[in-house]
């Protein structure tokens, strides 16, 4: 079995020092810490846990030079690239015989969340926090789709995290719709207005049926966002387009009546987890 590669859960080079090792890991593991992702629902909050302790399973073999060298021969073994040496020039505590307390073992994270974040900070945190929802949230609507039956290829639309094309079959073209999925930070009217426009330009919708889910964590009332689905359909009316708000906390989505087959199954298996 393929070994996990931990240079890369850290991000950082296979030559990195021991305290690029510890830095890296802090700045990482802050990210998952529970004040910060209480607000995204059990199963973020747990993705983030899991997360949280790939992290420190990482920071413990590498860490520590023998569990270090010792991983980096299986790695290779495994068909890894073998990493260069890692610098080892020691500090200057360590260098006059005070043995450092941090080699072999895993600090305590620094979860001190402090004073609220500001500005620049909190943009940059919600942004990280985003990224993590966005790519569990693409991650487990492949799950779903595999766990119905497939019948999709993966390709790419520009505006979209996903977008799969229904496969042909030896009778033609399958009846299922394209599918094309986009996370937003917020699902209100605007991201709504972006996403309609983006799947028009995406093919041509007045012959190809295609279904958009649009996931997001902070969702604009149920009305106000029916109204901005109703005014855009006026808008391109003729065009075969399905447009359904997800709130990827708990996987609700505002299914509309018309709503492809397919897209009700797969919601459906989101939302039950199964």
């Amino acid at each position: 079995m393929a070994l996990k590669n931990y240079y890369d859960l850290l991000e950082i080079a296979p030559d990195s020092p021991a305290e690029e090792v510890k830095r890296s890991f802090r700045a990482q593991i802050a990210r998952y810490h529970p004040d910060k992702v209480q607000h995204l629902g059990k199963e973020f909050q747990s993705m983030a846990a899991d997360r949280a302790a790939e992290l420190t399973e990482a920071y413990r073999i590498l860490s520590d030079p023998q569990r270090r060298a010792e991983y980096d021969r299986a790695f290779a073994e495994a068909g890894g690239a073998a990493p260069p040496p890692a610098a080892t020039s020691p500090p200057a505590a360590q260098q006059q015989g005070t043995p450092d307390p941090h080699v072999g073992s895993v600090p305590p994270p620094s979860f001190d969340a402090g004073p609220p974040p500001r500005g620049g900070q909190f943009k940059e945190e919600r942004a990280t926090r985003d990224e993590f929802v966005r790519k569990a949230a693409m991650g487990r609507l492949r799950q779903a789709l595999e766990a119905v039956g497939g019948g999709y290829e993966e390709t790419q639309v520009r505006g979209f995290d996903l977008a799969l094309l229904p496969k042909k079959t030896m009778f033609g073209r399958s009846k299922n719709p394209k599918l094309l999925a986009r996370f937003v930070s917020q699902l209100d009217r605007e991201a709504i207005a972006d996403a309609w426009a983006q799947a028009l330009k995406a093919g041509d919708s007045k012959n190809d049926e295609v279904c958009v889910l649009l996931m997001g964590t902070v969702v604009s009332p149920a009305g106000e966002l029916a109204g901005e689905i109703a005014s855009q359909r006026r808008k391109s009316r003729g065009a075969r387009l399905t447009l359904i708000p997800v709130d990827a906390q708990v996987w609700h989505a505002h299914m509309p009546l018309d709503a492809p087959p397919i897209a009700k199954t797969l919601l459906t298996r989101l939302k039950s987890g199964s």
